[in-house]
């Protein structure tokens, strides 16, 4: 099944691509009567701009360096992909990483396809396009996969059919953004896995989702120990001690916790005072939570 789906995407990219329909160059004649449909055209960097769908936003310096100089050496081998704007005007479909390098690479030219696309089309083309990535991290897919959903009016079930996953696997991605800020970044950065990041989402307690990044972290823990360690965190608590938050209070050190990005405990007292608790992991903790509350 998860064969027949992969080689769907293909399909479906290629056919949004391909399109006589979508193809700008398929309805003007250039010259005496030539065409340029299903063929590329060199057009010169300075008249493309970029994707503002973009669906990555950070580009590593070194990578683009080492493809800037495979361009240098090899040429573009695959064109990237553009939509005419007006007159001698264009916007990257897909491949603004190539259209970077070339640009590094001191090129006044790039191959490309061209193609007519409304904004709707263009955002979907541009994020089926970028999903395929195999290097894109995986918060990056999570927001990619929202985006379409958001964006594109689709549901799950139509999302997994056009990217070639399973439902569950779409799931799992847009769950990452339900993460504390400090966790997502962690997994953007990868200092921690998606199994990590998994690990984590089994508990529902924001501040406990923080106490068990923090020992990951700091324990360099694997997806394994921290799945155990999780586990254990999931247990419910017999003693009187840990009996449940009102409602009230207890969305209120969730709200805290997420704020400033640490474990924190709301202790109520029968007399209507209590103690609210912040944790920290480390030095560097510490100095983040002065320096918030000293704002």
């Amino acid at each position: 099944m998860s064969t027949v789906k992969r080689n769907a995407l293909g399909r479906g990219l290629s056919a949004l691509l391909e399109n006589a329909d979508t193809d700008v160059t398929s309805k003007n004649e250039i010259g005496a009567g030539v065409t340029l449909a299903g063929n590329t055209s060199s057009i010169p960097l300075s008249k493309i701009e970029a994707n503002p769908f973009q669906p990555r936003t950070a580009f590593e310096n070194v990578a683009l360096q080492e493809l800037a100089e495979s361009i240098k050496q090899q040429g573009i081998i695959q064109p990237i992909t553009v939509r005419k704007l007006g007159y001698d005007k264009y916007q990257i479909i897909s491949g603004e990483r190539r259209f970077r390098a070339s640009q590094m690479a001191g090129l006044e030219t790039i191959p490309a396809y061209v193609r007519i696309a409304n904004d709707q089309s263009m955002l979907e083309m541009a994020l089926v396009e970028n999903i395929q990535r195999e290097n894109l991290n995986a918060l990056e897919v999570a927001i990619s996969y929202k985006r379409l959903i958001d964006e594109c009016s689709l549901s799950q079930e139509e999302l997994a059919e056009k990217v070639g996953k399973e439902r569950s696997t779409v799931t799992n991605y847009i769950r990452l953004l339900k993460l504390p800020p400090q966790i997502q970044k962690a997994l953007q950065e990868n200092i921690i896995s998606m199994g990590h990041a998994r690990a984590i989402l089994a508990v529902d307690d924001v501040a406990m989702q923080l106490k068990i990044f923090h020992d990951i972290v700091a324990e360099s823990l694997s997806v394994r120990s921290a799945e155990a360690l999780t586990r254990t965190a999931a247990r419910p608590k017999s003693s009187a001690a840990s009996a449940a938050l009102p409602f009230e209070l207890k969305r209120i050190q969730d709200q805290l916790a997420r704020k400033f990005e640490t474990k924190v405990e709301v202790k109520p007292e029968k007399n209507g005072s209590g103690k609210i608790v912040f944790t920290y992991f480390s030095k560097d903790d510490f100095d983040r939570l002065l320096e918030y509350l000293e704002d």
